[in-house]
């Protein structure tokens, strides 16, 4: 499978250039050329499948000659054998919901899922090339965990993350800064998620920068991430057997995790609508409802991983509503940077094929933390439960499911502040609570962070 950047089609890249690059040179994403989508004799064979053998049949077809399929499975069952769950995700029937759990990797968060497979990857081509990467990468919240957690210890390999000081709840911060790692660099950012966003598209856009260094990145624009969690999207729909289309409910900050729905749907899984379901940072449903993607303030939230205003995978869409016109998408990207796209009744209709969106604000989210607490004793994170409560609000015929993205121990004020209670970390995580931490603050400028990288790794 080749793929081309959104900014320019003209040239063609294997799956390693995109796996090790994350981002294009020119700014833009990666995406395949084409997505053959499985026959349905394919989805018939796929539903008696366990996770990982499924992730196996899922993924292969876009990693060409990077891995063999024997070792693509291998390596698969091996970033898998830590998770709490043998079947990696857990499908719950809760009342009238469908909740599909996706927190029980290391650091319980949906992040782990592409993570560990992510992990595993870059050990796979290390062993095979002499070379050292460092991965530099921006977080909410969650993606530094999980990132930390593959990578750390890995030979050959650095980590440096990026989060906004103070804008991430405390157990977040703590399961990425307690480890003892000497491959693995915290560095919180003074401003927000944005900014630690724009910090690492600048680095790579610098390219004697980025190439001196060997720069990757595994934000949710590296395409791997992309694939790893388009899985659970088929497992799920084949594990409630259901012969019709079903609609999923995901809570969405950076566009990754709902365009991996978006690419199963493009892969012949039949998928009635992607809803996106935003906190009160609500751009995305702006943009999707009526067509409005002027980003305004971020606004700090219980629901911190959506903390964002500017979500990268978005491009991905636009390209393909731009009918594949990479000139199109890098206009509209320049607009963009300037704050001044609005997108047309044309592109919108496009768009709502396939999207819905709902907007939950802080009152309603703790709502419906208590309300799924007191009807069926259950604890939801608060990013859970705006997907619940974006679902709620829709009136949407199909059959859905609500992917719960976190476990509500990783948010113990807003869990708190709704039902007067705690959730416990698991057993094994609890050392979380009494090691001391290591990070660095430093302020948001691009030559600061570059001068600090450097100086870690000469």
């Amino acid at each position: 499978m080749k793929y081309i950047s959104t900014r320019d089609n003209n040239l063609e890249f294997s799956f390693e250039e995109v796996f090790l690059k994350g981002l294009a040179d020119d700014g833009g994403l990666f995406i395949p050329v084409n997505i053959q989508p499985f026959s349905k004799e394919e989805l018939d064979r796929f539903k008696k499948l366990d996770y990982t053998d499924l992730a196996t049949e899922i993924i292969h077809p876009f990693l060409g000659s990077f891995i063999t399929k024997e070792s693509l499975k291998s390596l698969i069952n091996k970033s898998y054998s830590t998770f709490r769950e043998k079947e990696v995700v857990k499908l719950r029937k809760v009342g009238d919901l469908e909740i599909l759990e996706l927190f029980h990797g290391p650091t319980l968060a949906f992040k782990d899922v592409a993570m560990q497979f992510i992990g595993n990857l870059y050990e796979h081509y290390l062993e095979k090339n002499n070379s050292e990467i460092n991965i530099v990468v921006a977080t909410s919240g969650d993606t530094g965990a999980a990132a930390i957690d593959a990578i750390k210890n890995k030979k050959n390999l650095n980590i440096f993350v990026l989060h906004p000081n103070n804008k991430i709840s405390s157990v977040q911060r703590q399961i990425m800064t307690t480890g003892p790692a000497k491959n693995v660099f915290n560095i919180a950012i003074e401003g927000n998620f944005d900014d630690c966003q724009n910090i690492v598209k600048s680095m790579f856009a610098d390219l004697q920068f980025s190439k001196s260094i060997n720069m990757s990145g595994v934000n949710s624009i590296n395409w791997a991430r992309i694939i790893a969690q388009a899985v659970y999207y088929f497992y799920s729909y084949f594990k409630i057997n259901s012969s019709d289309k079903i609609s999923f409910s995901v809570p969405t900050g950076n566009f990754g995790d709902v365009y991996a729905g978006y690419l199963a749907k493009k892969m012949g899984l039949p998928i009635d609508k992607l809803i996106v379901a935003t906190n009160t940072n609500d751009i995305l449903h702006r943009a999707i409802s009526k067509g409005d993607y002027i980003a305004k303030k971020v606004s700090e939230t219980i629901s911190p991983s959506m903390d964002i205003q500017i979500a990268s995978n978005f491009e991905r869409l636009i390209y393909d509503i731009s009918d594949k016109n990479s000139e199109i998408t890098k206009e509209i990207m320049n607009k963009i940077k300037v704050n001044k796209y609005k997108i047309n009744e044309k592109d919108l209709i496009k768009i709502n094929k396939d999207f819905v969106s709902e907007c939950i604000n802080e009152e309603e989210t703790l709502s419906t933390i208590k309300k799924i607490y007191n009807e069926y004793n259950l604890v939801v994170d608060p990013h859970t439960a705006i997907g619940v409560g974006a679902l709620r609000k829709l009136n949407i015929k199909s059959r859905s499911i609500v992917l719960a993205t976190a476990h509500p121990c990783k948010f113990p004020l807003a869990i708190e502040k709704a039902i007067n209670k705690t959730e416990p970390l698991p057993d094994e995580l609890n050392y979380i609570l009494n090691e001391k931490e290591h990070y660095e603050i430093l302020d948001n400028n691009v030559d600061k962070i570059k001068n600090y990288v450097k100086e870690k790794i000469s």
